[in-house]
């Protein structure tokens, strides 16, 4: 491809983003392509200094709004230093969060008003939209019970530590976020066993990016 591929994994605490993002980055090297993985927040370095402060809660005692902003500011960084000119390269970008993880923390259970959120997304993302968004998803209460196993004795992080209902919220909008762009996201099951996950993730990519090529091809003729 002249152009890259950007795809965000998107989903509830212990859904298995880490692990199927690894396995995904594999098989697409495998297949000779340049691929690039990162998260949110952090993935360059003005966004990796706030990611501290966001995960760890220092933010929190100013409120969602302020703490929107942070990520915002994160993301502006990440997507300028990072992403684009991955893409522009012809990297395939494999991001863990993105802006449907704003959408939802900050603006759904964050409570914050939709053109505060969507006038925050239009300047931070500049028009880097992901070509396909996987939403792992995944009861929470199971979720929650595997990133607590994963993490041992380290003390939850600001997300992680909140009240079942709104991790339960969380998951109704990630939902809510796919029936409304389907075109964009797809979602798979995170509670089959990580082999199926791998599969149904691998199908989906080759999917989006053979419809993405296709496309590309139409325009130029």
């Amino acid at each position: 491809m002249s152009r890259g591929f950007f795809i965000t994994f998107e989903g509830g605490e212990g859904a298995g983003k880490s692990t199927q993002i690894t396995q995904l980055a594999a098989s697409l090297r495998d297949q000779g392509h340049d691929v690039i993985i990162t998260r949110e927040p952090g993935g360059s370095s003005g966004a990796e200094a706030v990611r501290h402060v966001l995960l760890s809660g220092a933010a929190e005692p100013f409120g969602p709004a302020m703490e929107a902003i942070l990520f915002a500011a994160a993301r502006s960084d990440h997507v300028e230093q990072v992403i684009r000119p991955a893409i522009e390269r012809g990297a395939v970008v494999l991001c863990d969060r993105f802006l449907d993880s704003s959408r939802v923390y900050q603006g759904v259970t964050g409570n914050l008003d939709d053109d505060f959120m969507r006038e925050l997304e239009r300047v931070t993302v500049n028009g880097m939209v992901p070509d396909l968004t996987v939403i792992l998803d995944i009861d929470p209460e199971e979720g929650l019970r595997r990133a607590s196993a994963r993490r041992g004795t380290d003390a939850p992080d600001r997300f992680e530590k909140e009240a079942l209902a709104t991790h339960r919220r969380r998951r109704k909008a990630f939902l809510e976020i796919a029936r409304a762009e389907p075109g964009r996201c797809v979602v798979v099951d995170a509670s089959m066993p990580a082999d199926r996950v791998t599969a149904a993730i691998q199908r989906a990519v080759e999917q989006a990016m053979v419809r993405e090529q296709t496309g590309r091809e139409r325009r130029q003729a």
